[in-house]
């Protein structure tokens, strides 16, 4: 089963809550298997819109990835960066 990236692009509207955010996050993406290979950092913007933070996750795959989003611990953190952010977030198996 292939493994899967978590790409996030992210406009940070309060720093505040999405911290809040960020602190419960971590810990639920590591719960599912996921970890870190981009957080915020320098980027170029080549084309489409442009985000400030962009994440990006390695899962064992795209079913864990999904279920990591819909656990009760993401959604948790979640509530936080709910009006604090305005975020695009996709989920996509890696080539074999």
């Amino acid at each position: 089963m292939p493994s899967a990236l978590w790409i996030a692009h992210v406009t940070v509207t309060d720093p505040e809550a999405y911290g809040i955010y960020a602190k419960g996050a971590g810990p639920a993406i590591a719960a599912h298997g996921g970890v870190f290979l981009a957080r915020g950092g320098r980027y170029v913007q080549l084309e489409g819109n442009d985000r400030a933070r962009n994440v990006v996750a390695r899962f064992p795959s795209l079913e864990a990835a999904v279920a990591c989003y819909n656990s009760a611990e993401y959604q948790a953190a979640l509530s936080h960066a709910k009006g604090a952010s305005v975020r695009d977030l996709v989920v996509v198996e890696e080539a074999e």
